[in-house]
């Protein structure tokens, strides 16, 4: 928990507030969703899907409890009608929610995509294990730099963070290709295909986030893009993430009842 810089325009302090509301709005609409999708989906893809409702939920919570912890760290004012003012209350802003968050449900997204495509059931677990654990001490790894000033020690906790990062990535760009291409149809290996690209393609703007403080950009400025950035990502990884899951697991499951694919 680092304390805020002063100086915040209305702007940077409202695109934020924007960013966060747009966070809970993503994440708690996607959850009601994912959940009402249930009984559309075969058992043996439920257990994915209600996990990814869960993913949703829990940063549905973070990000209500960072909006909280955001707004309550300024006060917002216009004197006669003339431009706001953005002033520090003294309040913390408690930016360990993200972290909470992420330790919880970045795990659980790895889990819900091995689960989706429904390999055998010792890789399955073998899969889940290794990614989830690499997945979990990439946030442990990313804290201690996040909440530091001193540029080079963000650094080292940037490089020991990409260790376990390059390791879930490379597996997902390339150690699951083969089970991919072996989904019931090609809509299910397109989507699965999708997943994996899109996962990849929104954990990569995360260290480049982690990093906006340690390329020459400091203060409210620097706040703001970390803010913004971590929450697009953050709905880009979830919900849409999410989203695909479900269409996968939509898929396979027509597929499965029409005859095209046994259930085990």
């Amino acid at each position: 928990m680092a304390p805020l810089p002063d100086g915040f325009s209305y702007a940077e302090w409202n695109a934020t507030y924007n960013a966060l509301s747009f966070g809970i709005a993503a994440m708690g609409s996607a959850t009601i969703f994912f959940w009402l999708q249930l009984p559309n989906v075969t058992k043996n893809y439920r257990t994915a899907l209600t996990i990814t409702g869960i993913v949703t939920l829990i940063a549905t919570y973070h990000y209500i409890r960072i909006f909280n912890s955001w707004s309550e760290a300024f006060t917002v004012s216009s004197k006669d009608g003339g431009d706001y003012a953005v002033q520090l209350t003294g309040a913390p802003f408690n930016d360990g929610y993200r972290y909470v968050d992420w330790l919880l449900t970045v795990p659980l997204l790895l889990i819900e995509l091995i689960l989706v495509m429904k390999l055998p059931q010792q890789e399955t677990v073998s899969l889940s294990w290794k990614l989830g654990l690499a997945s979990a001490l990439m946030v442990a790894l990313g804290y201690p730099g996040e909440i530091q000033e001193d540029l080079s020690v963000r650094w080292f906790w940037w490089c020991l963070s990409m260790i376990p990062f390059c390791y879930v990535v490379f597996t997902l760009a390339v150690g699951l290709a083969e089970a991919t291409s072996k989904q019931p149809s090609p809509a299910a290996a397109s989507l699965a295909s999708a997943a994996r690209y899109l996962t990849v393609l929104s954990w990569c703007t995360y260290p480049f986030v982690y990093m906006v403080k340690s390329v020459g950009l400091a203060g409210p400025a620097a706040t703001m893009y970390e803010q913004v950035g971590y929450s697009l990502a953050d709905v880009l990884a979830k919900a849409v993430f999410g989203v695909l899951i479900w269409a996968i697991a939509a898929e396979k499951s027509a597929v499965e009842e029409s005859g095209k694919l046994l259930p085990n």
